[in-house]
């Protein structure tokens, strides 16, 4: 049976990034994405299996796991996210709910699924946050909170799963990709955007992809619970 990584949000910055590198350091994967036409290609072009599951409908696990019989899983990387601002007068229960039943919700979801596979073959789990959870931001209520959820969902289930599941999280502060392309249109936001971080720079898919490509590897088999920033110094810099 082949061994494979799961990867969640696979044809976002992060996660079809992190499906180069693997495919480059002669891994495999299986790639999860809502989007077929881009997953489809992605997978066409790596040679790697595929799911279109949006993960907001229910009973996406089932479906994911009809398509991997047979395989190994050693890894799990859920690069799912979103970008919610509003100011706090214009923040519903819906925004919240939504926010996170994508964020939280459906990586609890995934893992549970996954668990059992992940502690037979002593695998990673990589969440991720972002630098909003610590650091405070205007119009950040709604993600900043399902982020430090996933902050303390991280330390939580690396306790509950020592030793045999090492889990682990990227804080990423904003990266250059569709779902912060909102953000960026105007070239005068997005300058200043990068000059606010100390390495005067946006992040890129590939930054918190290599990350995660180690964290989900056993060169990083002694880090388990770590809450990791990769943010251009962003989140004690500035």
């Amino acid at each position: 049976m082949s061994k494979k990584q799961l990867i969640f949000g696979a044809t976002g910055s992060i996660g079809s990034s992190l499906a180069h590198q693997l495919k480059d350091s002669n891994q495999e994967a299986h790639l999860i994405s809502r989007n077929e036409v881009e997953l489809k290609s992605l997978s066409e072009k790596l040679g790697f299996s595929y799911s279109v599951v949006d993960v907001l409908e229910d009973g996406f696990v089932d479906k994911i796991k009809s398509d991997i019989s047979d395989t190994v899983i050693t890894g799990l990387a859920y690069c799912v996210g979103s970008i919610d601002l509003k100011p706090l007068k214009r923040v519903t229960e819906s925004d919240m709910h939504q926010c996170m039943k994508l964020n939280l919700y459906r990586a609890i979801e995934a893992i549970q699924g996954f668990q059992d596979d992940l502690k037979k073959n002593n695998g990673s789990i990589v969440l991720f946050s972002s630098v909003a959870a610590q650091k405070g931001f205007t119009n950040h209520t709604i993600i900043a909170s399902a982020k430090a959820a996933i902050e303390g969902l991280t330390v939580t289930l690396a306790s509950e799963f020592a030793p045999s599941i090492r889990v682990n999280c990227i804080a990423p502060s904003l990266t250059n990709s569709k779902i912060s392309q909102s953000m960026l249109k105007s070239d005068v936001v997005a300058d200043a955007l990068a000059k606010a971080h100390p390495l005067k720079r946006l992040g890129e898919g590939k930054d918190s992809a290599s990350l995660a490509k180690f964290l989900l590897s056993d060169e990083s088999s002694w880090m388990t619970g770590q809450i990791i920033g990769v943010d251009g110094g962003r989140s004690n810099l500035s």
